[in-house]
């Protein structure tokens, strides 16, 4: 069995982050996003990745390698637009073969993994798997419609009537049967090949098609309120370590992580947080469920509930939460503005002034 992992989206939803960044190399508790979805793949079993990217391949290919580092190999495949998920399907066609194969879409987060899903597919070979899961907003996803005996009966994209609120997981399970269904579809009003029109085709064919409806967590890391939670649930389950130097002016509270080389003067840390590797925290508070990356500097100022990225620095500011702040950012004070009155005033005007 293989895996296809899609890493070419713009990610428009989570800019200004992303006009310098890939959206599935953004850190989730300092690990970016896409290395969980690889780290699944490979505990599962799975060893050959193919992985579509796009105007961000470069630096994909930076931070994934070979895939060595995960215990995978990994092969890329250029998408020259964002054509669709099915689209990916259908180039990425001399890669898979006439395998089985997982497609899991790289911005995506799913907590324990996709070892069970993977080994029920492997055993049961039905034509295709998906998984769907209650959402409260099922017209921005793509949604199935179950019959009775809970057989997946239609899929629709971005409905605006949503038959229910069964929205599509970012992690599909295929048998080489998609591929002809890929080829027969058109793309749709966006211009995109839809891998659930595909699997609909599959459905219409008589094709066997499982769904499971997860419980457990899942977010589409999208936008910046879905990073900072699924950055707020990992963090609950680390484990606390110190591993930097923390002076005796300093309070460790809860589950903490504080990396190598990290530096912690005069501050109060409440957990769950990390602090990462060479980062200074000087003067200052980090609240719960706050991630802040390497290389960082944060002195006299209170952070909570956030997002930090490499190479940046918070000086002097008193509060900042529920913040996302990339890279190689400098967050000060603003000057303040002398307080003054300017007046044009005419002959014989009476003017009150509160000072």
């Amino acid at each position: 069995m293989k895996a296809l992992v899609l890493s070419g989206g713009a990610g428009t939803r989570l800019r200004p982050i992303t006009h310098t960044s890939a959206k599935q190399l953004v850190p989730v508790a300092n690990k970016p996003v896409l290395f969980y979805g690889l780290e699944a793949i490979a505990e599962a079993g799975i060893t050959e990745v193919g992985i579509i990217v796009g105007d961000t391949a470069d630096e994909i290919r930076e931070a994934v390698g070979d895939g060595s580092e995960f215990g995978i190999k990994v092969t890329y495949i250029p998408q020259e637009a964002p054509l669709g998920l099915a689209h990916a399907v259908l180039i990425a066609r001399g890669f898979l073969a006439d395998d089985d194969f997982v497609m899991y879409l790289g911005d995506n987060f799913i907590v324990g993994g996709i070892t069970g899903l993977v080994d029920g597919f492997r055993a049961e070979r039905p034509a295709a798997q998906i998984l769907l899961t209650h959402v409260p907003n099922p017209t921005s996803f793509g949604v199935a419609e179950l019959d009775a005996e809970g057989r997946v009966r239609s899929l629709e994209e971005k409905p605006e009537r949503p038959q229910s609120d069964l929205a599509l997981v970012g992690v599909y399970l295929f048998s080489p049967a998609i591929h002809e269904a890929v080829r027969s579809i058109k793309p749709s009003w966006r211009g995109e090949l839809e891998i659930t029109h595909a699997i609909q085709w599959l459905i219409d064919q008589q094709r066997d098609v499982h769904s499971t409806t997860i419980s457990g967590y899942w977010k589409d890391t999208g936008n910046v309120v879905d990073m900072l939670e699924v950055n707020r649930s990992v963090l609950e389950t680390i484990e606390p370590r110190i591993e930097g130097t923390v002076d005796e002016f300093s309070e460790i509270i809860g589950r903490v992580q504080i990396d190598a080389g990290a530096e912690v003067r005069g501050s109060r840390i409440v957990g769950p947080a990390i602090i990462g590797p060479r980062t200074v925290v000087a003067d200052s508070y980090i609240g719960p469920f706050t991630s802040v990356s390497e290389n960082c500097r944060i002195e006299d100022s209170e952070i909570e509930y956030s997002i930090v990225l490499r190479d940046s620095s918070i000086t002097g500011v008193r509060r900042v939460e529920a913040s996302l702040i990339g890279r190689s950012v400098e967050v000060t004070p603003a000057p303040r503005n002398p307080a003054a009155h300017r007046l044009v005033l005419g002959d014989h005007s009476k003017v009150q002034i509160s000072s």
